[in-house]
């Protein structure tokens, strides 16, 4: 499944002095959102990590629609675009609990060595994964 589909709930400290979610703290619900959709396909990012494995942001596009505000329930859908050689691309949307879309995103992650800090290939298991999402 390319969808997946994430909860999380507005903290107070995410928020401005009219409890408003600072425009800022969307990239880390857009963070969670990928991680988990690595973790629902049984990839952990730490593990990766730890193999030596880094999928930092190279490009990223955030458009704002409606305001997140305090303690409100949040989806964040993480959705599966496309993977070239070392890059792997999401689209992103942020919904409130009254179904209303908040934020739309697309990412551009690629694929890193932690040993020589270069761009390489996606190592075989997410290849594997990624054939089934097409």
């Amino acid at each position: 499944m390319k969808d997946h589909q994430i909860e999380v709930r507005v903290r107070y400290s995410e928020t401005d002095q009219m409890g408003v979610v600072y425009h800022g703290n969307y990239i880390p619900y857009f963070e969670i959102g990928r991680v988990e959709w690595l973790r629902n396909k049984g990839i952990s990012y730490k593990s990766m990590e730890e193999s030596g494995i880094a999928l930092p942001i190279v490009s990223m596009n955030i458009n704002y629609k409606k305001s997140a505000r305090y303690d409100e329930l949040l989806t964040v859908h993480t959705i599966f675009k496309s993977q070239t050689s070392v890059k792997i691309e999401f689209d992103c949307a942020i919904y409130n609990e009254f179904d209303e879309l908040l934020t739309t995103a697309q990412f551009i992650l690629v694929f890193v060595s932690l040993e020589t800090g270069r761009p390489m290939a996606p190592p075989e298991y997410i290849l594997e994964l990624l054939k089934t999402m097409e």
